[in-house]
Protein backbone atom coordinates (compact mmCIF):
# COMPACT_ATOMS: atom_id res chain seq x y z
CA UNK A 1 0.00 0.00 0.00
CA UNK A 2 1.53 3.30 -1.07
CA UNK A 3 0.20 6.79 -0.61
CA UNK A 4 1.99 9.94 -1.67
CA UNK A 5 -0.35 12.83 -0.88
CA UNK A 6 -0.05 16.54 -1.49
CA UNK A 7 -1.08 17.32 2.07
CA UNK A 8 -1.83 21.02 2.04
CA UNK A 9 -3.52 21.18 -1.35
CA UNK A 10 -5.71 18.16 -0.90
CA UNK A 11 -6.34 17.72 2.78
CA UNK A 12 -7.06 21.09 4.35
CA UNK A 13 -10.25 21.42 2.35
CA UNK A 14 -12.29 19.33 4.76
CA UNK A 15 -11.01 20.92 7.95
CA UNK A 16 -11.17 24.49 6.81
CA UNK A 17 -14.26 24.83 4.72
CA UNK A 18 -15.78 21.67 3.28
CA UNK A 19 -17.90 21.07 6.39
CA UNK A 20 -20.19 23.65 8.01
CA UNK A 21 -18.25 25.44 10.71
CA UNK A 22 -18.30 28.71 12.55
CA UNK A 23 -15.93 31.16 10.87
CA UNK A 24 -14.18 33.58 13.20
CA UNK A 25 -10.91 35.29 13.99
CA UNK A 26 -9.44 32.25 15.72
CA UNK A 27 -10.09 29.98 12.75
CA UNK A 28 -8.62 32.56 10.41
CA UNK A 29 -5.47 32.56 12.54
CA UNK A 30 -5.27 28.76 12.37
CA UNK A 31 -5.56 28.92 8.58
CA UNK A 32 -2.77 31.49 8.44
CA UNK A 33 -0.47 29.42 10.67
CA UNK A 34 -1.21 26.05 9.09
CA UNK A 35 1.45 26.01 6.32
CA UNK A 36 4.26 26.48 8.85
CA UNK A 37 2.72 23.94 11.22
CA UNK A 38 2.54 21.38 8.43
CA UNK A 39 6.16 22.13 7.58
CA UNK A 40 7.04 21.42 11.22
CA UNK A 41 4.96 18.24 11.11
CA UNK A 42 6.86 16.98 8.06
CA UNK A 43 10.17 17.60 9.80
CA UNK A 44 9.01 15.78 12.93
CA UNK A 45 7.62 12.93 10.85
CA UNK A 46 10.87 12.49 8.95
CA UNK A 47 12.97 12.58 12.13
CA UNK A 48 11.25 10.48 14.81
CA UNK A 49 12.96 9.41 18.02
CA UNK A 50 12.19 6.44 20.27
CA UNK A 51 10.99 6.60 23.87
CA UNK A 52 13.35 8.50 26.18
CA UNK A 53 15.53 9.27 23.16
CA UNK A 54 13.58 12.41 22.09
CA UNK A 55 16.61 14.70 22.51
CA UNK A 56 16.53 16.58 19.20
CA UNK A 57 12.72 16.69 19.14
CA UNK A 58 12.61 18.26 22.60
CA UNK A 59 15.39 20.70 21.75
CA UNK A 60 13.79 22.09 18.60
CA UNK A 61 10.32 22.45 20.16
CA UNK A 62 11.67 23.94 23.39
CA UNK A 63 13.42 26.61 21.34
CA UNK A 64 10.15 27.52 19.64
CA UNK A 65 8.30 27.78 22.96
CA UNK A 66 11.09 29.92 24.41
CA UNK A 67 10.85 32.28 21.43
CA UNK A 68 7.12 32.73 22.16
CA UNK A 69 7.88 34.01 25.65
CA UNK A 70 7.41 30.84 27.70
CA UNK A 71 9.72 30.05 30.60
CA UNK A 72 11.09 26.71 29.41
CA UNK A 73 12.73 23.90 31.35
CA UNK A 74 14.22 20.94 29.49
CA UNK A 75 15.22 17.50 30.73
CA UNK A 76 12.18 16.95 32.96
CA UNK A 77 11.61 13.21 33.32
CA UNK A 78 14.73 12.57 31.21
CA UNK A 79 13.73 14.26 27.94
CA UNK A 80 10.50 16.09 28.79
CA UNK A 81 9.91 19.82 28.37
CA UNK A 82 7.86 22.16 30.57
CA UNK A 83 6.92 25.62 29.24
CA UNK A 84 5.20 28.04 31.63
CA UNK A 85 3.49 31.34 30.87
CA UNK A 86 2.05 33.31 33.79
CA UNK A 87 -0.59 35.91 33.00
CA UNK A 88 -2.16 37.14 36.22
CA UNK A 89 -4.56 35.42 38.56
CA UNK A 90 -6.78 32.56 37.50
CA UNK A 91 -6.73 28.82 36.87
CA UNK A 92 -3.70 26.82 35.87
CA UNK A 93 -4.23 24.85 32.67
CA UNK A 94 -1.80 22.22 31.38
CA UNK A 95 -1.70 21.14 27.73
CA UNK A 96 0.25 17.98 26.94
CA UNK A 97 1.69 16.48 23.76
CA UNK A 98 3.69 13.25 23.54
CA UNK A 99 6.90 13.09 21.51
CA UNK A 100 8.06 9.51 20.95
CA UNK A 101 7.93 7.43 17.81
CA UNK A 102 7.65 3.66 17.50
CA UNK A 103 10.06 0.90 16.42
CA UNK A 104 8.24 0.50 13.11
CA UNK A 105 9.63 0.55 9.56
CA UNK A 106 7.52 3.08 7.66
CA UNK A 107 5.68 1.91 4.54
CA UNK A 108 3.43 4.88 3.78
CA UNK A 109 5.25 5.97 0.63
CA UNK A 110 5.11 9.60 1.75
CA UNK A 111 7.75 11.88 0.23
CA UNK A 112 8.85 12.79 3.76
CA UNK A 113 8.66 9.25 5.16
CA UNK A 114 11.05 8.36 7.97
CA UNK A 115 14.25 6.55 7.08
CA UNK A 116 15.55 6.78 10.64
CA UNK A 117 17.04 3.75 12.35
CA UNK A 118 17.81 3.51 16.05
CA UNK A 119 18.50 1.02 18.81
CA UNK A 120 15.48 0.21 20.98
CA UNK A 121 15.59 -0.40 24.74
CA UNK A 122 15.95 -4.15 24.19
CA UNK A 123 19.12 -3.57 22.16
CA UNK A 124 17.53 -4.30 18.77
CA UNK A 125 18.26 -2.01 15.84
CA UNK A 126 15.03 -0.98 14.17
CA UNK A 127 13.38 1.49 11.88
CA UNK A 128 11.57 4.34 13.64
CA UNK A 129 8.25 5.89 12.64
CA UNK A 130 5.61 8.20 14.04
CA UNK A 131 3.06 5.44 13.51
CA UNK A 132 0.83 6.75 16.30
CA UNK A 133 0.56 10.33 15.11
CA UNK A 134 2.54 12.01 17.87
CA UNK A 135 4.00 14.28 15.19
CA UNK A 136 0.54 15.78 14.68
CA UNK A 137 0.18 16.14 18.44
CA UNK A 138 3.40 18.17 18.67
CA UNK A 139 2.56 20.36 15.69
CA UNK A 140 -0.85 21.21 17.18
CA UNK A 141 0.81 21.83 20.56
CA UNK A 142 3.06 24.42 18.94
CA UNK A 143 0.04 25.86 17.11
CA UNK A 144 -1.93 26.25 20.34
CA UNK A 145 1.07 27.68 22.20
CA UNK A 146 1.52 30.29 19.50
CA UNK A 147 -2.13 31.33 19.40
CA UNK A 148 -2.42 31.51 23.19
CA UNK A 149 0.80 33.47 23.60
CA UNK A 150 -0.57 35.99 21.08
CA UNK A 151 -3.89 36.33 22.94
CA UNK A 152 -2.85 37.10 26.49
CA UNK A 153 -5.40 39.92 26.55
CA UNK A 154 -8.13 37.27 26.36
CA UNK A 155 -7.08 35.02 29.23
CA UNK A 156 -5.84 35.14 32.76
CA UNK A 157 -4.06 32.51 34.83
CA UNK A 158 -1.09 30.22 34.29
CA UNK A 159 -0.53 28.18 31.16
CA UNK A 160 1.68 25.10 31.55
CA UNK A 161 2.52 23.32 28.32
CA UNK A 162 4.42 20.05 28.49
CA UNK A 163 6.09 17.81 25.94
CA UNK A 164 6.10 14.30 27.34
CA UNK A 165 8.52 11.51 26.48
CA UNK A 166 7.95 7.76 26.38
CA UNK A 167 4.17 7.51 26.09
CA UNK A 168 4.55 4.43 23.92
CA UNK A 169 6.13 2.47 26.76
CA UNK A 170 3.80 3.96 29.38
CA UNK A 171 6.57 5.54 31.44
CA UNK A 172 6.92 9.16 30.37
CA UNK A 173 4.12 10.79 32.37
CA UNK A 174 5.24 9.08 35.57
CA UNK A 175 8.84 10.07 34.90
CA UNK A 176 7.83 13.73 34.62
CA UNK A 177 5.69 13.56 37.75
CA UNK A 178 8.48 11.80 39.65
CA UNK A 179 10.82 14.58 38.52
CA UNK A 180 8.65 17.23 40.16
CA UNK A 181 6.12 18.23 37.50
CA UNK A 182 3.55 19.08 40.20
CA UNK A 183 6.04 20.49 42.72
CA UNK A 184 8.74 22.29 40.73
CA UNK A 185 6.17 23.86 38.40
CA UNK A 186 2.64 25.26 38.87
CA UNK A 187 0.26 22.36 39.51
CA UNK A 188 -2.63 22.34 37.06
CA UNK A 189 -6.29 22.67 37.89
CA UNK A 190 -7.11 21.32 34.42
CA UNK A 191 -5.18 19.04 32.06
CA UNK A 192 -5.99 18.73 28.36
CA UNK A 193 -4.69 16.63 25.47
CA UNK A 194 -5.86 15.05 22.24
CA UNK A 195 -4.98 11.95 20.24
CA UNK A 196 -5.41 11.42 16.53
CA UNK A 197 -7.84 8.62 15.62
CA UNK A 198 -7.36 6.05 12.86
CA UNK A 199 -11.02 4.97 12.61
CA UNK A 200 -12.65 8.41 12.44
CA UNK A 201 -12.97 10.83 9.50
CA UNK A 202 -10.44 13.63 9.51
CA UNK A 203 -11.55 16.73 11.40
CA UNK A 204 -14.16 15.05 13.61
CA UNK A 205 -13.82 15.25 17.40
CA UNK A 206 -14.76 12.33 19.63
CA UNK A 207 -14.90 12.25 23.42
CA UNK A 208 -15.83 9.93 26.26
CA UNK A 209 -17.10 10.92 29.70
CA UNK A 210 -15.64 8.95 32.60
CA UNK A 211 -13.36 6.10 31.60
CA UNK A 212 -11.94 6.70 28.13
CA UNK A 213 -9.00 4.28 27.92
CA UNK A 214 -8.07 1.19 29.88
CA UNK A 215 -5.72 -0.05 32.54
CA UNK A 216 -2.96 -1.87 30.65
CA UNK A 217 -1.09 -4.65 32.42
CA UNK A 218 1.63 -6.85 30.97
CA UNK A 219 1.81 -10.24 32.66
CA UNK A 220 4.38 -13.03 32.30
CA UNK A 221 3.58 -16.58 33.42
CA UNK A 222 6.36 -19.15 33.72
CA UNK A 223 4.95 -22.67 33.99
CA UNK A 224 7.49 -25.19 35.30
CA UNK A 225 7.17 -28.90 34.67
CA UNK A 226 9.26 -32.04 34.57
CA UNK A 227 10.74 -32.61 31.14
CA UNK A 228 11.48 -35.88 29.41
CA UNK A 229 11.14 -38.03 26.32
CA UNK A 230 8.02 -37.51 24.23
CA UNK A 231 7.57 -41.27 24.01
CA UNK A 232 7.32 -41.62 27.79
CA UNK A 233 4.99 -38.80 28.91
CA UNK A 234 4.07 -40.66 32.10
CA UNK A 235 7.54 -39.89 33.45
CA UNK A 236 7.01 -36.13 33.05
CA UNK A 237 4.84 -33.28 34.19
CA UNK A 238 4.11 -31.72 30.80
CA UNK A 239 4.20 -27.89 31.04
CA UNK A 240 2.71 -27.60 27.55
CA UNK A 241 -0.47 -29.32 28.68
CA UNK A 242 -0.55 -27.37 31.94
CA UNK A 243 -0.01 -24.04 30.16
CA UNK A 244 -2.69 -24.96 27.61
CA UNK A 245 -5.12 -25.57 30.44
CA UNK A 246 -4.20 -22.21 31.94
CA UNK A 247 -4.85 -20.47 28.60
CA UNK A 248 -8.29 -22.02 28.29
CA UNK A 249 -9.24 -21.38 31.90
CA UNK A 250 -8.16 -17.73 31.68
CA UNK A 251 -11.03 -17.12 29.26
CA UNK A 252 -13.49 -17.67 32.10
CA UNK A 253 -12.15 -14.71 34.06
CA UNK A 254 -14.10 -12.38 31.82
CA UNK A 255 -16.90 -14.63 30.63
CA UNK A 256 -17.83 -16.22 33.98
CA UNK A 257 -16.37 -14.16 36.83
CA UNK A 258 -17.12 -10.55 35.85
CA UNK A 259 -20.44 -8.82 35.55
CA UNK A 260 -21.32 -8.86 31.82
CA UNK A 261 -21.58 -5.06 31.91
CA UNK A 262 -18.00 -4.72 33.20
CA UNK A 263 -15.56 -4.50 30.28
CA UNK A 264 -12.27 -6.41 30.43
CA UNK A 265 -9.81 -8.25 28.19
CA UNK A 266 -7.36 -11.06 28.93
CA UNK A 267 -5.31 -11.92 25.84
CA UNK A 268 -2.52 -14.48 25.66
CA UNK A 269 -0.26 -13.03 23.03
CA UNK A 270 2.60 -15.51 23.24
CA UNK A 271 2.96 -19.19 24.14
CA UNK A 272 6.54 -20.48 24.10
CA UNK A 273 7.64 -24.01 24.96
CA UNK A 274 10.01 -26.67 23.74
CA UNK A 275 12.49 -26.95 20.90
CA UNK A 276 12.05 -30.46 19.41
CA UNK A 277 9.27 -32.78 18.34
CA UNK A 278 10.04 -35.64 20.75
CA UNK A 279 11.09 -33.75 23.86
CA UNK A 280 8.68 -32.65 26.56
CA UNK A 281 10.20 -29.40 27.88
CA UNK A 282 10.63 -28.55 31.52
CA UNK A 283 9.08 -25.10 31.13
CA UNK A 284 6.45 -23.12 29.20
CA UNK A 285 6.07 -19.34 29.05
CA UNK A 286 2.96 -17.25 28.49
CA UNK A 287 2.82 -13.52 27.77
CA UNK A 288 -0.46 -11.73 28.47
CA UNK A 289 -1.97 -8.31 28.02
CA UNK A 290 -4.73 -7.53 30.51
CA UNK A 291 -7.15 -4.61 30.07
CA UNK A 292 -9.74 -3.18 32.44
CA UNK A 293 -11.22 0.13 33.55
CA UNK A 294 -11.77 0.12 37.32
CA UNK A 295 -9.08 -0.66 39.88
CA UNK A 296 -11.39 -3.29 41.37
CA UNK A 297 -11.72 -5.15 38.07
CA UNK A 298 -7.98 -4.92 37.50
CA UNK A 299 -7.28 -6.51 40.88
CA UNK A 300 -9.79 -9.29 40.25
CA UNK A 301 -8.19 -10.15 36.90
CA UNK A 302 -4.62 -10.14 38.19
CA UNK A 303 -5.52 -12.16 41.29
CA UNK A 304 -7.47 -14.56 39.08
CA UNK A 305 -4.53 -15.15 36.74
CA UNK A 306 -2.33 -16.13 39.67
CA UNK A 307 -5.07 -18.34 41.12
CA UNK A 308 -5.77 -20.14 37.83
CA UNK A 309 -2.08 -20.71 37.10
CA UNK A 310 -1.53 -22.27 40.50
CA UNK A 311 -4.78 -24.24 40.39
CA UNK A 312 -4.03 -25.89 37.04
CA UNK A 313 -0.53 -26.80 38.20
CA UNK A 314 -1.94 -28.42 41.35
CA UNK A 315 -4.51 -30.30 39.28
CA UNK A 316 -1.68 -31.68 37.13
CA UNK A 317 0.22 -32.91 40.17
CA UNK A 318 3.05 -30.40 40.01
CA UNK A 319 4.94 -30.32 43.33
CA UNK A 320 4.16 -27.41 45.63
CA UNK A 321 7.71 -26.10 45.31
CA UNK A 322 7.40 -25.83 41.51
CA UNK A 323 4.29 -23.67 41.16
CA UNK A 324 3.99 -21.27 38.19
CA UNK A 325 5.52 -17.83 38.60
CA UNK A 326 3.25 -14.93 37.66
CA UNK A 327 4.93 -11.54 37.18
CA UNK A 328 2.99 -8.31 36.61
CA UNK A 329 5.31 -5.77 35.00
CA UNK A 330 5.70 -2.44 36.73
CA UNK A 331 4.94 0.30 35.98
CA UNK A 332 1.58 -0.39 34.39
CA UNK A 333 -0.54 2.12 32.47
CA UNK A 334 -3.56 3.18 34.55
CA UNK A 335 -6.99 3.74 33.02
CA UNK A 336 -7.61 7.22 31.64
CA UNK A 337 -10.54 9.02 33.24
CA UNK A 338 -12.17 12.10 31.75
CA UNK A 339 -13.83 13.96 34.59
CA UNK A 340 -17.47 14.13 33.43
CA UNK A 341 -18.48 17.69 34.32
CA UNK A 342 -15.29 19.19 32.90
CA UNK A 343 -15.66 17.10 29.75
CA UNK A 344 -19.24 18.27 29.27
CA UNK A 345 -18.24 21.91 29.76
CA UNK A 346 -15.39 21.77 27.24
CA UNK A 347 -17.40 19.90 24.63
CA UNK A 348 -20.38 22.24 25.06
CA UNK A 349 -18.03 25.03 24.05
CA UNK A 350 -16.62 23.14 21.05
CA UNK A 351 -19.87 21.86 19.56
CA UNK A 352 -21.03 25.21 18.11
CA UNK A 353 -17.54 25.89 16.77
CA UNK A 354 -17.24 22.49 15.06
CA UNK A 355 -20.86 22.15 14.04
CA UNK A 356 -21.79 18.54 13.33
CA UNK A 357 -18.29 17.28 13.97
CA UNK A 358 -18.30 16.63 17.73
CA UNK A 359 -19.66 13.31 18.96
CA UNK A 360 -19.60 11.15 22.07
CA UNK A 361 -17.55 8.00 21.50
CA UNK A 362 -17.39 4.73 23.45
CA UNK A 363 -14.39 4.09 25.66
CA UNK A 364 -11.66 1.92 24.17
CA UNK A 365 -9.34 -0.76 25.52
CA UNK A 366 -6.19 1.00 24.37
CA UNK A 367 -3.94 2.60 26.96
CA UNK A 368 -2.61 6.15 27.47
CA UNK A 369 -0.36 7.31 30.27
CA UNK A 370 -2.06 10.71 30.14
CA UNK A 371 -4.04 9.01 32.91
CA UNK A 372 -1.21 9.68 35.36
CA UNK A 373 -1.82 13.43 35.49
CA UNK A 374 -5.33 12.98 36.90
CA UNK A 375 -4.42 10.09 39.17
CA UNK A 376 -1.57 12.09 40.73
CA UNK A 377 -4.14 14.35 42.43
CA UNK A 378 -7.70 13.19 41.76
CA UNK A 379 -9.20 15.61 44.26
CA UNK A 380 -7.84 18.72 42.57
CA UNK A 381 -7.21 18.00 38.89
CA UNK A 382 -9.84 17.96 36.13
CA UNK A 383 -8.85 15.90 33.11
CA UNK A 384 -9.82 15.45 29.45
CA UNK A 385 -8.25 13.76 26.45
CA UNK A 386 -10.26 13.74 23.23
CA UNK A 387 -9.91 12.21 19.78
CA UNK A 388 -9.36 14.04 16.52
CA UNK A 389 -10.14 11.93 13.48
CA UNK A 390 -7.35 11.51 10.96
CA UNK A 391 -8.71 9.30 8.16
CA UNK A 392 -8.52 11.11 4.79
CA UNK A 393 -12.00 11.70 3.45
CA UNK A 394 -11.49 9.71 0.23
CA UNK A 395 -10.24 6.69 2.15
CA UNK A 396 -13.06 6.98 4.66
CA UNK A 397 -15.62 6.87 1.88
CA UNK A 398 -13.93 3.85 0.28
CA UNK A 399 -13.84 2.07 3.64
CA UNK A 400 -17.58 2.64 4.13
CA UNK A 401 -18.14 0.91 0.78
CA UNK A 402 -15.90 -2.01 1.79
CA UNK A 403 -13.35 -1.16 -0.87
CA UNK A 404 -10.37 -0.71 1.49
CA UNK A 405 -9.30 -1.67 5.00
CA UNK A 406 -8.20 1.26 7.13
CA UNK A 407 -4.77 0.97 8.77
CA UNK A 408 -4.78 1.24 12.54
CA UNK A 409 -2.62 3.28 14.85
CA UNK A 410 0.85 1.69 15.05
CA UNK A 411 0.51 0.39 11.50
CA UNK A 412 3.47 1.07 9.16
CA UNK A 413 0.82 2.37 6.72
CA UNK A 414 -0.84 4.88 9.07
CA UNK A 415 -0.60 8.39 7.64
CA UNK A 416 -3.26 10.73 9.00
CA UNK A 417 -4.62 13.65 7.05
CA UNK A 418 -2.15 15.77 8.93
CA UNK A 419 -3.25 19.33 8.03
CA UNK A 420 -6.83 18.49 9.01
CA UNK A 421 -5.76 16.92 12.31
CA UNK A 422 -3.39 19.76 13.13
CA UNK A 423 -5.86 22.51 12.21
CA UNK A 424 -8.74 20.90 14.12
CA UNK A 425 -6.67 20.11 17.22
CA UNK A 426 -4.96 23.51 17.29
CA UNK A 427 -8.28 25.29 17.16
CA UNK A 428 -9.92 22.95 19.68
CA UNK A 429 -7.09 23.15 22.23
CA UNK A 430 -6.89 26.93 21.90
CA UNK A 431 -10.64 27.49 22.11
CA UNK A 432 -10.99 25.16 25.09
CA UNK A 433 -8.16 26.86 26.95
CA UNK A 434 -9.50 30.34 26.23
CA UNK A 435 -12.87 29.19 27.52
CA UNK A 436 -11.42 27.89 30.78
CA UNK A 437 -9.14 30.90 31.35
CA UNK A 438 -11.34 33.67 29.94
CA UNK A 439 -10.93 37.02 31.64
CA UNK A 440 -14.05 38.14 33.46
CA UNK A 441 -16.08 40.43 31.27
CA UNK A 442 -14.25 39.45 28.10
Amino acid sequence: MTRAIDWIAGASLLALGAVPAQADELRDAVVADLPKLVELYRDLHANPELSFQEVQTAKKLAARARAMGFEVTEGVGKTGVVAVMKNGGGPTVMLRADMDGLPVIEQTGLPFASKVRAVAQNGTETGVMHACGHDTHMAAWIGAAQLLSQRKAQWSGTLVMILQPAEEIGQGAKAMLDDGLYTRFPKPDYVLAFHDAAQTPAGFIGYSKGFALANVDTVDVVVPGVGGHGAYPHTTKDPVVIASSIVMRLQTLVSRELNPTDSAVVTVGSFQAGAKHNIIPDEARLQLTVRSYSDETRKHLLDGIARIAKGEAIAAGVPENKMPKVTVQDPYTPATYNTPEFTETVMAGLKPRFEGRVFEAPAVMGGEDFSQYYRADKANVESLIFWVGGVPQAEWEKAQKGEVELPSLHSPFWAPDAPVVIATATEALTAATLGIMAKKGS
